[in-house]
């Protein structure tokens, strides 16, 4: 994950809360956390970056939609930042 953007590692968190995500489920749940519009030219591109990266599959939900899901790969590695993040915060 050390080579993610911050706005990539989003896009994984998303993905990994969501049921069935798909471009426009993300974009409005970044929109939400963001409080600004998330372009479809930032996302869909990133989308892709971390689907060749194997951390998001890519499938097809209609004519007009896709559909994400993280891969094992997506898991273990959103799974070892949590570990990471919790050993550097102190509640």
């Amino acid at each position: 994950m050390y080579d993610l953007t911050g706005f990539q590692r989003d896009v994984l968190y998303v993905v990994a809360g969501s049921d069935d995500p798909n471009g426009l489920g993300i974009k409005r749940a970044l929109e939400s956390y963001y409080e600004q519009e998330i372009h479809h030219s930032r996302l869909y591109p990133n989308l892709d970056t971390l689907a060749a990266k194997g951390l998001v599959e890519k499938g097809i939900q209609s004519r007009r939609s896709n559909v994400y899901a993280l891969t094992q790969r997506g898991y273990r590695e959103i799974t070892a930042r949590h570990e990471w993040e919790r050993n550097h915060i102190e509640v």
